[in-house]
Order: structure tokens, then sequence, then C-alpha cells
């Protein structure tokens, strides 16, 4: 379903969500680590999900196991190389990666500004092996607080120049957007893009609320939007870019199953929606495979999986020369893109 003619873009993965169990195992060994199992396959059930969780703070439960192996900066610079290096096998010809350096930190008690620098060290390193577009996205987790925020927000200002824009992540449902306004204020004065997680365990509320309190030019799931009419007129009129992630809202029963997620109303409506895979590492998943097993069971038509990759370049976080080349480059066909390592 992957046209070839367009490039195949991947706007919302989280970095500390797409640890390789392999990576995982080798650390725990690496640091003596009580890891609950020593092989790829009896690891994968307590890291994959298997079956749909009860809801979104299960699923980010999972994290436990790829966050706790950050003991050292070493492996935060391992962890955000290989995510790019998996985007390069995958295919993938531009990827944005988020992170939360706070929630990177946490387990081992790093220095947030450490975590960063390494984040960004190791991304670098892997766009230069292999020739691999990557964007950088700092996250600020609402649970920590706003205070806390404050903290997280500097760590990542220490690498301005190496970041593309912020998010706000974490419990929708209890730590309202109006508590981070002053620090995506700061971040918009930096020169920062901004998106956010909204409309996921909240309703239309939380997500008018990024567009008009935090300035955000995409939005994070919102898949409860169309409740709210006037909410879907605004997100078509401005082309608000919306980060579709089909497989992690089925497992965080955010939908109950693929043909239930609006996706196809939002292309239906003309919303700049796209095809994401959130946290691959605990979905199981690739971006090929919301391509072609996902997005035809949600509904999506050839027609409109095409749209939705078109939709991927409008959106991304790009100057229009970076955007040009990447037409330019599938123009000149699959011989002109790099070859996987």
């Amino acid at each position: 379903m992957i046209d070839s003619s367009l490039p195949l873009i991947e706007l919302h993965r989280h970095l500390d969500g797409s640890v390789r169990l392999e990576t995982i195992l080798d650390l725990g060994r690496r640091h003596n680590l009580a890891l609950p199992a020593w092989d790829v396959e009896g690891l994968r059930p307590y890291v994959q999900v298997l079956d749909p969780q009860p809801g979104i703070m299960a699923f980010i439960a999972r994290f436990e196991w790829m966050t706790g192996v950050l003991v050292d900066y070493d492996a935060c610079r391992r962890v955000a190389y290989e995510s790019v290096e998996d985007a390069h096998r995958e295919g993938i010809d531009y990827i944005e990666l988020r992170f939360s350096p706070l929630f990177m930190a946490e387990p081992h008690e790093l220095n947030p500004t450490g975590v960063v620098e390494a984040v960004v060290d190791g991304v670098a390193a892997a766009r230069r092996d292999f020739d691999q577009p990557c964007g950088l996205l700092g996250i600020l987790s609402r649970t920590y607080g706003p205070e806390t925020a404050w903290t997280e927000l500097r760590a990542l200002l220490s690498q301005r120049d190496a970041i593309r824009g912020l998010d706000l992540a974490g419990d929708e449902a209890h730590d309202p957007g109006e508590w981070f306004e002053p620090h995506f204020a700061c971040a918009r004065e930096a020169g920062w893009h901004i998106t956010v997680h909204a409309g996921e365990a909240d309703g239309p509320r939380s997500i008018w609320q990024a567009l008009n309190g935090l300035g955000a030019e995409r939005i994070g799931h919102a898949v409860r939007a169309p409740e709210d009419p006037a909410l879907m007129d605004v997100l078509a009129e401005r082309q608000i870019g919306i980060e579709a992630n089909l497989t992690s809202n089925v497992q965080t029963t955010t939908v109950p199953d693929y043909a239930s997620h609006p996706l196809r109303l939002f292309l239906e409506r003309g919303l700049c929606a796209t095809l994401n895979t959130d946290d691959p590492g605990i979905s199981g998943i690739t971006l090929a495979h919301e391509y072609d097993v996902a997005a035809p069971a949600a509904g999506l038509d050839e027609r409109m999986i095409r749209q939705a990759q078109r939709n991927a370049l409008a959106a991304a976080f790009l100057t229009p020369g970076e955007r040009q080349e990447l037409l330019d480059c599938c123009a000149s066909g699959p011989d002109a893109r790099p070859p996987a390592k």
C-alpha cells in the first residue's frame, strides 16, 4: 500500500518506546539488572503488548523494561542510535523521534541534561552512518507536573539547535495542558515547532487547549475530535497535522478495534491525518504494518492511504528545501535512496 513515488515518513515515534529486545537483554547482562527473562521470546510478553490493555497508563507501564536499562549515558546514546538505524532498515525516508529526558533519566537518576546530550549524539552519529534524515522532538511529561517540567525544558534547551519541536505527553486525563502554557511559550520563542498529545485520554476540550493555549501545529492521536463538529472544522481549515496511531490506539483500548478508529473520517473530511507507529518496540510493529495491515483494517482504501502518506510530508517539521529534497529523491527512483546497511 506504500506509494514508492512519495517519501515514507513517520512523525510520531517515541525513541524510548523503540528499544530493541536484544538491547534490553544485552544491557541487562552488562549491568547485572534484574530482568524478568533472559532470552528474546521469554522477555517479549513483558515488553510487547500481546493483548489490548485496560487503558493508556497500563500501556505506558510497559516502558519499565525499556527505560530500566538506561543505566548510563552510553546506554541512552545507544538506543538513540539504534532507533535511527531501525528507521533506515524499515525504508523510512524521514523520521521524527521524540523523547522525554526525565522519563529516560528517572530509573537510574541520570542528569536529564546529560540524557539530552547523549540522545543528540546518538542520533547525529546514526544520521551520518546511514545517511538517514531524522528530526528530534523533545517531550515534557505531564506526569511530573509543571514545576519539574521547567527542569525538563531547560535540559532540552541545552541542545536547542539540535531539536525541532516540543511535545506534551503523559497522563492527559489528570494533568491538564493549561499547566504548561508558559513552558510552550518559551519553546515557541526558541523557534521550535509544537505538537501535543491530546484527544486520546481526554475529550475535545484537550485538543482546543492544545491549539489555543499551547500553539499546537500538530496533534498526537486526536481520536476524540469527532465529538465536536466545530473542532473538526477548525482542524480541517487550519490543516493541523493529525498523528494517528492505529495499532497503539487499539492496544490501549482508546478505540475498541481498527474499524472504530476515526482515521477514515479524518481523511474523508480533508484533515491532514497521517499514519504512525507510536511505540513500535512495545506494539511489536513497523510503519509498513500500519500501512499494509492496520490502515485497510481501519477502512482506508488505496486513495486514502496515499493521501495519508502525502499528508505526512506536508505536516513534517521540515524546511521547504528539505521537503523538496525528499521529493526529488523519490522522483529519482529507489536507486537514489541510500541502501540499508
